[in-house]
C-alpha cells in the first residue's frame, strides 16, 4: 500500500504494523508449500526474493520512468531479514505452529529493525523555512503527487482528523 511506496509515509506507527501483516502472507504460502512437498525450508525467503523483483521493476519502471520520482522516494520495504528468520523457525522446528507463533513474531519484529539503515537518514531533523522537519518530510513537500501525506502526518501527530475538520471514524 502507500505506506510502503514514499519514503515520507514510512512513519513508526501505521507502517511498521500494516506493511509486515500484509505482507507476510505470500512468503507463509510459499514456504509452507515448499516444505510440504519439497521439504526445503527456504520458501519464504525465495518468495521474498521474487516479491522484492517484482516490487524493484514497478518501482524503477512506474515512479522513475513514467513519473521521474527519485528511486530513493520510493524504494520498497526490506523483508529477507524476516523471511530468513521465518525459514529458520520452519527448519528448526518442523513445526507449523511454531512457526506461525515464533517465526511470525520475529518476522514482525525485526522489520523495524531491518529497514532502520535505509529509513535512518530521512529522519534527521532539518529547519526548513522555519519549520522542524524531517528530510522524508521535505522530499515529500518538494514532489507533488495525488495522495495526501499531510493526513499521514497528522495521524502521527495522534490527531484523527480530516481536511476538513471532521472527526474521521
Amino acid at each position: 500500500g502507500d505506506w510502503d511506496f514514499w519514503v515520507d509515509w514510512k512513519d513508526r506507527r501505521l507502517w511498521v504494523t500494516v506493511t509486515p501483516i500484509v505482507l507476510i502472507t505470500f512468503p507463509a504460502a510459499v514456504q509452507s508449500m515448499m516444505w510440504e512437498k519439497l521439504r526445503l525450508p527456504w520458501g519464504a525467503t525465495v518468495c521474498v526474493l521474487g516479491l522484492l523483483f517484482g516490487e524493484w521493476i514497478n518501482r524503477y519502471f512506474n515512479f522513475w520512468s513514467w513519473t521521474y520520482f527519485p528511486i530513493t522516494m520510493v524504494f520498497p520495504s526490506q523483508i529477507v531479514p524476516g523471511a530468513i528468520l521465518l525459514d529458520v523457525a520452519l527448519m528448526l522446528s518442523n513445526s507449523y505452529l511454531f512457526t506461525a507463533i515464533i517465526g511470525g513474531l520475529a518476522w514482525g519484529l525485526i522489520f523495524y529493525p531491518g529497514n532502520w539503515p535505509v529509513i535512518a537518514p530521512y529522519h534527521v531533523p532539518v529547519e526548513y523555512n522555519g519549520t522542524l522537519m524531517s528530510i522524508a518530510d521535505i522530499i515529500g513537500y518538494n514532489y507533488v503527487r495525488t495522495g495526501t501525506p499531510e493526513y499521514i502526518r497528522m495521524v502521527e501527530k495522534g490527531t484523527l482528523r480530516t481536511f476538513g475538520k471532521d472527526v474521521a471514524p
